[in-house]
């Protein structure tokens, strides 16, 4: 089976010039559904280890379902440990317009502008920090279609997600997120958002690292098919189709 095409790439966020691993559709993806694209594109965000293996593997898997897949590197400009306070701090004191989301604003630029990319078909996926930060940036940004929280905590106001796109959030049952999965289900419910939040009894936080001693095979396997099954509905779909 063909592998996917990968590189490293670079794209520009207020001044700088941060880094991202681009994923495009294997050969048999291109097949499956029936094409050579334009794809739809699925931001990948990482937690607070930064663009890891593991999250280019993720990216990896994406590619394999025919997405093109770009995981950003959101530390990729300083200090690791300095970034992670400031992108922190943000999602504590100004979630939804602080760099980290602005950021992912200038990320999905650059994947919309790539030629193998239909821009009418946007998503995102993002673990523990990654999925903070999805849950933001959806409740401000309109080209997203579809977002893939997994342990993330909500935005403030909580109400902002009246905003948001459909949602496909992922929790361990006994975790500090946990509450924050509870919430999120229940206001996407008043607002009536599509959504699907899943809180998984035995599995722990970061549960779907497959490289780490928290790994739960059944919930990792569950939520991703879980998450497959929501993007084909919501970002996989033409628009006609998807509405």
């Amino acid at each position: 089976m063909a592998q996917p095409v990968t590189q490293m790439v670079t794209f520009p966020s207020e001044g700088r010039q941060l880094a991202a691993f681009l994923a495009l559709p294997t050969a048999s993806s291109e097949q499956r559904e029936g094409g050579k694209g334009p794809y739809p594109g699925v931001v990948v965000i990482h937690e607070i280890y930064g663009l890891n293996d593991n999250i280019k593997d993720i990216a990896l898997r994406l590619a394999g379902e025919g997405y093109v897949a770009l995981a950003v590197d959101l530390f990729s400009t300083g200090n690791r440990t300095v970034c992670m306070f400031r992108m922190m701090s943000g999602l504590v004191f100004n979630s939804l317009n602080h760099r980290g989301v602005r950021d992912l604003r200038h990320a999905l630029d650059f994947l919309a502008q790539q030629p193998a990319v239909d821009r009418e078909r946007l998503g995102a996926i993002g673990f523990c920090m990654g999925g903070s930060l999805a849950i933001a940036w959806a409740c401000t940004d309109e080209r997203l279609r579809a977002i893939a929280p997994f342990y993330g905590m909500n935005p403030r106001p909580l109400e902002a997600v009246k905003r948001a796109c459909p949602v496909v959030g992922s929790y361990p049952e006994q975790d500090f997120t946990t509450p924050a999965g509870r919430k999120l289900d229940a206001v996407l419910d008043t607002y009536q958002i599509p959504h699907d939040i899943k809180i998984y009894p035995g599995a722990r936080h970061s549960f779907f690292n497959d490289r780490g001693s928290s790994y739960h095979p059944e919930a990792a396997q569950d939520s991703w098919q879980r998450v497959l099954a929501f993007f084909r509905e919501h970002v996989l779909a033409p628009r006609a189709q998807a509405l």
